[in-house]
């Protein structure tokens, strides 16, 4: 009888034995901590954090348990290429995530790509990033330049026929521009204004004003957070509401709305995943969940596309049974899966093909699905 209660205990044992055992697989990132875009990397640690206790939770991956290396590159683009180096050569991690933002990002790639480490990019998607012949590099949300897709059919079947788009000089929002550009006369819009401006200016008054001037009845603003909110302040200002007003980035967080109250009301944005009650997707409501029961905030797209980018790893080591980086290559070049995202499969480039976006406005201090009709919980408003 002690031998048998022996042998039971033995058998619960092993697996839990086995996985402290096992050399855990390792990944690595880095993300602007304390950079310029700090709140929306802070938003992707949570959500790498998060997969990585999910997955231990649940045994690892092929017995072995997931550790991630994340290290503050302070969104400065030597310091990344330094700290990459550091997770390849001194690490030794078995496989990296992309940083945070499309400048710091195809910053990292050439050493990504020398060393033959494959890279799913969740915090990026300048369209240049997979035109530059990368083997390795594979994004799991739709480049930049289909981000207003959404937003521009929205406003053409509401009549808005005349579009200013004004955009950051980075490269994620020149992407954006481009593509929105092209999209928008594909939709038969006539561009009325279209301008640079420098990134970082806090006063985007004589922007606004031009935009006003050009006879534009829609505004489209490409760039992060703090354009986006500038832009809206800079409206109030000029005393200008244009009858759509369309900001990437930035409006999809709290954030947006704590800062600028009543002012974000009908604000338009593009967003890579959203929870909203109206829309129940058991794995996405899961996550959200488990990402406000952890942190006690709710999460941005950023937190999910991380959480994403673990699962989609997740789903090629277990199909290959091994970290080999040739064969995960392989896989995330050939694979379709799904996560919490949706879809994802890529092209021969690396591009994610099968995911799209969701169009979101801000009404009455409240985040509402406006496109597509398949998910919408609010019809779009319009000034």
């Amino acid at each position: 009888m002690v031998r048998l209660i022996i042998n039971i205990f033995l058998f619960l044992l092993l697996p839990l034995l086995s996985l402290t055992a096992a050399e855990p697989i390792r990944f690595g990132v880095t993300l602007g901590l304390t950079g310029k875009d700090a709140e929306l990397a802070e938003m992707q640690k949570k959500g790498f954090l998060l997969w990585q206790k999910d997955v231990n939770k649940r045994g690892g991956i092929l017995g072995r348990k997931v550790d991630i290396i994340v290290y503050d590159d302070n969104n400065n683009k030597d310091t990344a290429k330094s700290l990459y180096e550091t997770l390849i050569l001194k690490d030794k991690v078995d496989l990296l995530f992309g940083p945070y933002s499309s400048g710091i990002t195809g910053a990292i790639l050439p050493i990504t790509e020398k060393y033959e480490y494959p890279v799913l990019v969740s915090g990026a998607s300048a369209d240049e990033l997979w035109k530059q012949g990368y083997k390795y590099v594979f994004g799991i949300f739709i480049p930049a330049s289909r981000y207003a897709v959404g937003f521009l059919e929205v406003a053409a079947g509401s009549g808005i026929t005349d579009i200013a788009i004004v955009y950051a000089d980075d490269t994620f929002s020149k992407s954006i521009a481009s593509g929105t550009k092209e999209w928008a006369e594909r939709f038969g819009m006539r561009i009325a204004l279209y301008r640079e401006f420098k990134k970082g200016r806090e006063n985007l008054d004589d922007i606004a004003s031009e935009a006003k001037a050009s006879g534009a009845k829609g505004l489209i603003v490409c760039g992060h957070f703090n354009e986006a909110v500038a832009m809206r302040l800079s409206l109030e200002n000029i005393r200008w509401r244009p009858k759509a007003y369309f900001a990437s980035v930035g409006p999809v967080l709290q954030s947006y709305y704590d800062k600028l109250g009543a002012q974000a009301n009908h604000t338009f944005s593009s967003s890579q995943w959203e929870h909203h009650e109206g829309v129940n997707i058991p794995a996405s409501t899961a996550f959200y969940r488990a990402f406000t029961t952890a942190y006690g905030m709710e999460p941005s797209y950023h937190a999910a596309t991380a959480y994403a980018a673990g699962e989609i790893f997740e789903a090629a080591i277990a199909k290959a049974k091994t970290t080999d980086r040739k064969q995960i290559r392989h896989l995330l070049s050939t694979m379709n899966t799904m996560s919490i995202l949706g879809k994802y499969g890529v092209d021969s480039t690396g591009m994610q093909i099968k995911h799209f976006t969701i169009t979101i406005q801000w009404q009455n201090g409240k985040k509402e699905i406006v496109w597509p009709k398949e998910l919408m919980t609010s019809k779009p408003v319009f000034e």
